[in-house]
């Protein structure tokens, strides 16, 4: 079973960055299909950043040119760079795993990313 912890959330001014982390145990790591999303208080929960096995990334329009995911298999992690953050994109993030060959979907237990002066 997949098992995800997420790190990294605070609060942040405007314009600053951060670096949330989501590590990965009891799995292997290479294979999985990893993803960043979101939720606002009243919004519903919506996909932020995603990287498969390969390495292959797509991102949300919103956050295009500001967040980069990443991974590094040796370390068993999954990375979401945020920068020039906005108040726009406060919320709680979710880290998300998908093992190949499978219909589960796991996820972390969320970050609470807070974006204000």
């Amino acid at each position: 079973q997949v098992q995800l912890v997420e790190s990294g959330g605070g609060l942040v001014q405007p314009g600053g960055s951060l670096r949330l982390s989501c590590a990965a145990s009891r799995v292997i790591f290479s294979f999985l299909g990893l993803g960043w999303y979101r939720q606002a208080p009243g919004k519903q929960r919506e996909l932020v950043a995603a990287i498969t096995s390969g390495g292959s990334t797509n991102y949300a329009d919103s956050v295009k040119g500001r967040f980069t995911i990443s991974r590094d298999n040796a370390k068993n992690t999954v990375y979401l760079q945020m920068n020039s953050l906005k108040p726009e994109d406060t919320a709680v993030y979710y880290c998300n795993a998908h093992p190949p060959f499978s219909r589960d979907e796991y996820w972390g237990q969320g970050t609470q990313v807070t974006v204000s002066s």
